[in-house]
């Protein structure tokens, strides 16, 4: 079947720490890959060569990104998430099935292109997964070329909303209705819940990211909706 088919219906795991955070050493790292596939996660979405490695020798399907080792503080305003062909090939030589890369309409670092990301994408035959925030930005990148889009983006950007406390269902529900391109919903998932709506709103795939895969973030909701 089509990785993209595979995925349909499915729930991702994003596995991704900081180098500054504990889960970012190796061995860490593939525990908790191993823990979330042992819990049924039947894909990934991970951020770097090396993690890309250690998630393909679980033989899953695997998305994946780069960043910066550490965010710089405008990262509501810039390009970061595989910002150049540089990080696009380091991600096909490392054997990621999907490639994901900002899908946004701003200025990308060395003179890059939107389009000169999806062509190097297809070049290897891999897929090009565009990570927007608004519509217009979705719309673009189905026009260039994109296989999927996702919402990872919707709320983290200047140009999105940023008052979203969920996923943004309104983003997503607009999308299934406009583009005939897979719709992935990525973003502010904690519930259970949450997932079964974005599924019977059409989402091809989600993708749980901080519920499941940040336990810093996990406790510190828990201790602030305890303050009194």
């Amino acid at each position: 079947m089509d990785i993209i088919d595979v995925l349909y219906g499915k729930v991702i795991v994003s596995s991704q720490a900081m180098p500054d955070e504990p889960f970012y050493d190796k061995i860490c790292m593939t525990a908790m890959i191993q823990s979330v596939i042992n819990g049924g996660a039947l894909a990934l979405r991970v951020a770097g060569a090396r993690d890309v490695k250690i998630a393909k020798s679980f033989n899953v399907p695997v998305i994946g990104l780069t960043k910066p080792d550490k965010l710089p503080e405008n990262w509501k305003e810039v390009v970061y998430i595989t910002p150049t062909l540089k990080e696009v090939r380091e991600l096909i030589d490392a054997g990621a099935d999907i490639i994901a890369f900002d899908g946004t309409s701003r200025t990308r670092p060395n003179g890059c292109r939107l389009e000169d990301i999806i062509y190097e994408i297809h070049k290897a035959n891999k897929i090009a997964m565009a990570d927007i925030s608004t519509f217009g930005e979705a719309i673009n990148c189905t026009n260039i070329g994109a296989d999927i889009i996702s919402t990872t983006l919707s709320g983290y950007t200047i140009e999105s909303n940023n008052n979203l406390e969920e996923p943004d269902f309104e983003l997503l529900e607009k999308l299934k209705k406009t583009i005939n391109k897979p719709v992935i919903l990525e973003g502010r998932i904690w519930e259970p819940s949450q997932v079964k709506k974005a599924f019977l709103l059409g989402a091809h795939s989600v993708v749980i990211g901080s519920a499941i895969t940040r336990p810093q973030l996990i406790t510190k909701r828990f201790i602030e909706y305890n303050k009194f």
